[in-house]
């Protein structure tokens, strides 16, 4: 079974962030892992896109029920009708989540996938306060490179676990 990298970011963003979200998404597809994304526009459909040009899988969970809302990157749209309430879906189908850059809902996808154990790699995102997190995982990269190496080391680590049963899958 494939490794699920999250990448999380906004829907709207500026060129050099649209640049790393490329970068991110290529990489990912590169090492063989899957993209899980919130399927939108911006840094989702820029991430899609590096994937889908490095011969990968994406799979998109939309906040509509519309399949047509997904970027045309995308290979699998779930569509949830959740709004953002989605992003719980996007953090639960990823084994590791990248961030890029990102707005308030970003935020809230970084909060619960430390809540839900997972590692986040921060590219230009949020800033947190480290003694402050209890579960998962806030990691800071100073490059796609950096981030996906990360990521996918983390997605081992957590699969192994689950395979030792050191994790309960419910």
């Amino acid at each position: 079974m494939s490794l699920q990298i999250g990448v999380i970011g906004g829907s709207v963003c500026t060129p050099e962030f649209q640049s790393i979200a490329y970068r991110v998404g290529y990489l990912v597809a590169q090492a063989g892992a899957v993209l899980v994304c919130g399927g939108l526009g911006g840094v989702m459909e820029q991430a899609c896109r590096g994937a889908k040009d490095a011969g990968g899988t994406t799979v998109g969970i939309i906040p509509s029920l519309n399949p047509g809302d997904a970027n045309p990157h995308v290979d699998v749209v779930i569509p949830t009708g959740f709004g953002l309430a989605r992003n719980v879906l996007v953090v639960r189908a990823s084994d590791a989540v990248i961030a890029v850059d990102g707005y308030i809902g970003t935020l809230s996808e970084i909060a619960f996938a430390l809540n839900e154990g997972r590692t986040v790699v921060g590219i230009g995102s949020w800033r947190l306060e480290e003694e402050r997190i209890s579960n998962g995982r806030y990691v800071h990269a100073s490059s796609p490179e950096e981030a996906v190496e990360i990521a996918l080391e983390e997605a081992r680590r957590r699969r192994d676990s689950y395979k030792s049963g050191e994790r309960n899958l419910t």
